[in-house]
This record gives structure tokens, C-alpha cells and sequence, in this order.
């Protein structure tokens, strides 16, 4: 393919004269301007937009990290990044983790090699000295609490938002209070984790390890979460469960089950989703596609570290 000295040599100008031509820049004569373009027509040539973004010291691509690219949670902060960038003339480069290290640090590479102009990590597997190694190559943005590190977030309170929600089951009559959680390794799970443990030292209710249900990521992961309930002498009457897809996987089970909600089995969901409108879930609403806007502002203006709370509230449905 023709390169801009063919261009030059065809037209019969200097490279200089080409590329003030491509730029649409002035102090071209219209003889040589015209030259020019028939010359870049006549040999179809294409600019090396490769060679454009690292004179600009910009590519306009911003990665995105996420665990799963199918899950409604992650979703709806896709949505609210890819929004804002569209505003900016921004593209997105998605990575998904499944929480593989080495996959996270895919992105992080492509950042220290200029390839990307930021990173936004919606949930992060990689420890803080790995990601503290890439902090000098470009912004990284995460949604979570960094208030205490050197790169900015967008975050709720995950301690606060739990304890809320505990707070309100219990103001229900409810004190065997067990929860579902994604992963229990997380920065979020276990601020949860100790919002749950402090609630019970507030209530004098002992810690029940198997109160809490692991893995639940899904809506089939209700039903698993309803058998090992069945299955228990001292069973939860309440589940805080952190993800509407899983409560209401939790609440078709217990439908099929004959068990009763409220009555039998209390259920608090977490985001607001559409399904937890749609059958009547009480749950805590998280605003993760203006989360997602935020998180593409900081990740835009890289002037600063900033960091910013979102607040969540309850949804008072049916289903407590």
C-alpha cells in the first residue's frame, strides 16, 4: 500500500507539503492541494491511524475490566461508561477476567504499552502491589473504596449499605439473619462480611458460618441456596442476598417449594434490577449505570486522584 512518500512522489511535492494537505492545514496552493488528493485517491491510500494517536499521545480507547460480560451487575456499569463515551469520541476495550490474574493484568499491560489511555476495573482479582507497579502509565480508575491508595473510585459504601439492610430486616422481627454473597475474597465482600459480624454483636446473636452462602452469582444459584436451607435444624428466616438475578432465583424456588415469602423466608435483594421490579423484590438500589458515568470521568480527566461515594437506598417491595 502506498506510504506518504508515494504520496509526496506522485504528486510531485514534498512530504511536508502532504501532510498539511492531510491536516487541512493552510499555506497550500490550490495547484498543489489538488495534486495531493488526486494522488491519495488514484492510489487508495490510508492513513496510519496507529501513527496519528501516538503523535496525539492518545489512542481515545479506554479498557474496561470485568469478571463477566453477561451478568446484569456489570452490565448496567458497562452501560454507564459506554454512555459517557460515546460523548467523548471514547471507544471501549472490554476484558473478561472469570477473576484470572493473568487476564487483569492483560489490560494493565496494554496501558504501561500506550495501547490504552486509561483503565476502569469493575471488580478487581489482582493485589494492591501489583496494581500500584502500573500507577505511573496512565490512569486506573476502580469502583471500589480506594480513599487510602493512588488511584481514583467511584464506590458505595459497602459496610454502610449492609448494615442498612440488616438494620431493616431486623426492625421486621427477623434476628437469624443469613446472606449471599459472589465471592467471599473481595475487597466489598468483606467490608459485608464485617458489617454482618458487627450486626450480630449489636443484636447479641451468635456468627453462624453457614448463614452465609458463597457463589451465588446467578439466578440457578437460588435454587442450590434453597436446598441447603431445607436441608438445615436451625434455618435463617431472613437471606440478604447480594444480587437481584439471585433472589429472585431464591424466590421462584421457594415458589416451587411451597415456601412462603415473607412469612417462611424473608429476601432483600441488592441493585434494583428490572426482574427485582417485576416480582416484587425488596431490595437495596445501587445507581451502577451513573456509577459507570462517573467511573469514565475520572478515568477521562487523569488531571487527579479523586475518589467519590455513591449512596444506595431501599426499595420496599414484597418480599419482607
Amino acid at each position: 500500500m502506498a506510504n506518504i512518500k508515494d504520496i509526496a512522489k506522485m504528486a510531485g511535492v514534498s512530504v511536508t507539503t502532504v501532510s498539511r494537505v492531510m491536516n487541512n492545514q493552510p499555506y497550500v496552493s490550490k495547484e498543489k492541494r489538488e495534486a495531493v488528493l488526486k494522488a491519495v485517491k488514484e492510489s487508495n491510500y490510508q492513513r496510519n491511524i496507529n501513527a496519528i494517536h501516538l503523535k496525539k499521545g492518545k489512542t481515545f480507547l479506554i479498557g474496561v475490566v470485568l469478571p463477566f460480560s453477561d451478568h446484569p451487575y456489570f452490565a448496567q456499569l458497562v452501560k454507564g461508561i459506554a454512555s459517557e463515551a460515546l460523548k467523548h469520541n471514547y471507544k471501549l476495550v472490554l476484558f473478561q477476567t472469570n477473576y484470572e490474574e493473568s487476564r487483569e493484568t492483560e489490560a494493565l499491560d496494554m496501558l504501561k504499552h500506550k495501547q490504552i489511555d486509561a483503565v476502569i476495573i469493575c471488580s478487581r482479582i489482582c493485589n494492591w502491589s501489583t496494581i500500584d507497579e502500573y500507577v505511573p502509565y496512565g490512569p486506573i480508575v476502580l469502583c471500589e473504596d480506594t480513599r487510602q491508595k493512588n488511584v481514583s473510585s467511584t464506590f458505595v459504601d459497602h459496610y454502610k449499605s449492609f448494615s442498612s439492610a440488616l438494620e431493616y430486616i431486623n426492625s421486621k422481627g427477623h434476628n437469624k439473619i443469613g446472606y449471599c454473597i459472589g465471592r467471599r475474597t473481595g475487597t466489598n465482600s468483606k467490608l459485608r462480611e464485617q458489617a454482618y459480624r458487627d450486626f450480630l454483636k449489636k443484636i447479641n446473636k451468635p456468627f453462624h458460618a453457614d448463614y452465609i452462602f458463597d457463589q451465588c452469582l446467578n439466578f440457578e444459584d437460588g435454587e442450590q441456596v434453597i436446598q441447603t436451607i431445607k436441608e438445615m435444624n436451625d434455618p435463617p428466616s431472613a437471606l440478604l442476598v447480594t444480587s437481584d438475578q439471585v433472589a429472585a432465583g431464591i424466590v421462584t424456588c421457594c415458589q416451587n417449594e411451597n415456601i412462603s415469602i415473607p412469612n417462611d423466608l424473608a429476601i432483600v435483594g441488592f441493585d434494583n434490577q428490572p426482574i427485582a421490579e417485576m416480582m416484587g423484590i425488596t431490595t437495596f438500589e445501587i445507581p451502577l449505570v451513573e456509577i459507570g458515568r462517573k467511573l469514565f470521568i475520572q478515568a477521562f480527566s487523569n488531571d487527579t486522584v479523586s475518589h467519590e461515594e455513591v449512596s444506595g437506598k431501599l426499595i420496599e417491595r414484597r418480599t419482607v
